[in-house]
């Protein structure tokens, strides 16, 4: 799935420049540095730092981070099963100084944002 910029286009109420807050939610897959890692932001969406893949805009991040989610949500984009362990997902490429500036990032690394979603479906009814 790929997300236009003009989505996530932001300034704040004086028209200026806009600063994401993040909340760290939870690393996994790394010894040597923060990545991967999942932040949920002030804008109804999430931030992953994850390993760089050849597709701008796409990183790969392990299963488990998934695991960080903040309850009852989840990550709103497609993610694909690279047979490994891991998932490739896509968003929009975090290019803000301010806010790259709150993130220890590995050459490897690339950091995207992707909606937050909430999980209202939580499986098949027994009754199935």
């Amino acid at each position: 799935m790929h997300y236009e910029p003009a989505q996530y286009a932001r300034t704040d109420d004086a028209g200026g420049d806009f600063t994401m807050h993040l909340t760290f939610l939870g690393k996994a897959g790394s010894l040597s540095k923060d990545c991967p890692t999942l932040y949920a932001t002030d804008q109804e969406s999430f931030v992953v730092q994850g390993w760089q893949t050849d597709q701008q805009g796409t990183v790969e991040i392990p299963h488990v981070l998934l695991g960080f989610a903040e309850q009852a949500t989840y990550l709103g984009t497609a993610l694909t099963d690279t047979g490994r362990g891991t998932f490739t997902l896509a968003g929009i490429p975090i290019e803000d100084p301010v806010t790259l500036g709150q993130l220890v990032i590995a050459e490897d690394e690339a950091v995207i944002e992707v909606p937050k979603r909430e999980r209202t479906f939580y499986g098949a009814t027994a009754g199935r």
